[in-house]
């Protein structure tokens, strides 16, 4: 079996619960590892009741079956608070995510499970990456990246991420969309998709209507997709934004490549909000989190939904990086 690291995430918020719930729950098709404060996995094992054993170790055992659920300790969380942001909390969730990034390197670990943290917590902190997946590429040196969601029978990439909505068009630019489209390609490769049909969504309604509601889709979007379709990518469209999503969720598609965050994530989360699980593609290491954030509101009540981290989990088996 594949050993995948699973992150504290925010000690916060129910980073530490959903990963601690996952790695019990997906022991039959893994060997989880979980990394962060050992402290606060052991206190949470007895206050929710989980009946597994946790080991620390300074390094992934070589066991093919253990007993226990191995523990990488990163060192006490510190000045954090349940229930919100801090910047002790983002501190931790940082320390465990770089060990994490470090084990997948090395090639210790098939994959890394991110769970959630805190991007005011992060700012707080002094940190100057907006979210994970700009500190990951940052942390393995990745050049071309971006998010991929995957839930249910949908899969979005996005050309950008987390921009503001009035300068999305200024970032949408040919040389953005091409790279997303290889990305799109790559993603394909990933999951061993054999003959994919990759989709594109237009920025503006009804994809511009032929120049009627934008330019983007004509002067932008469109010259992208032919120049990939040139290198010999299966990739169509512009389409219009508010059927494509529709369609590839009927099969019509695996991937819509979409021009920005929301325009790909409200329809996946619509269709999979508990089971939506995030993917760096781009990455020289398989990346893979819960499609959700820290949920501060229900933070050590116990109660979290592992549901997308399991599924994350699962995904990560899933996934292969191309010449490994």
């Amino acid at each position: 079996m594949e050993r995948i690291a699973i992150t504290m995430g925010e000690p916060g918020g129910i980073g530490p619960e959903v990963a601690l719930k996952a790695a019990a729950s997906t022991r039959n098709v893994c060997l989880p590892l979980l990394v962060g404060d050992a402290g606060l996995f052991r206190a949470l094992r007895g206050r929710l009741g989980i009946d597994v054993t946790l080991k620390e170790v300074s390094s992934p055992p070589e066991e093919a079956a253990p007993e226990f659920i191995a523990v990488v300790d990163t060192g006490r969380a510190v000045g954090f608070e349940v229930g919100a942001p801090t910047a002790g909390g983002a501190v931790a969730s940082v320390d465990a995510i770089r060990k994490a990034v470090a084990l997948a390197l090395e090639g210790r670990v098939h994959a890394v499970v991110t769970s959630p943290i805190s991007k005011e917590a992060l700012r707080m902190a002094g940190f100057g990456w907006p979210g994970h997946t700009e500190m990951l590429a940052e942390l393995t040196g990745a050049g071309e990246y971006t998010m991929m969601l995957v839930g249910g029978t949908l899969r979005v990439i996005l050309v950008t991420i987390h921009s503001s909505l009035k300068d999305v068009p200024a970032l949408i630019t040919r040389e953005s969309v091409a790279r997303t489209l290889r990305l799109a390609a790559l993603a394909a490769e990933m999951l061993a998709i054999e003959s994919p049909r990759i989709a594109v969504a237009g920025l503006n309604p009804h994809a511009g209507e032929a120049g009627m509601f934008g330019h983007e889709e004509n002067d932008i979007i469109a010259p992208a997709v032919e120049d990939a379709r040139r290198e010999g990518l299966p990739v169509e469209g512009p389409y219009p934004p508010d059927t494509v999503y529709f369609k590839a969720a009927r099969g019509a598609f695996d991937i819509v490549v979409s021009m920005y965050h929301d325009q790909g994530l409200i329809p996946l989360k619509l269709l999979a909000f508990e089971s939506g699980v995030n993917v760096t593609v781009g990455l020289p290491i398989i990346r893979t989190s819960p499609d959700h954030g820290t949920a501060y509101e229900i933070a050590g009540k116990g109660t979290a939904n592992p549901s997308s981290t399991i599924e994350a989990v699962k995904l990560a088996l899933r996934l292969k990086l191309p010449g490994r």
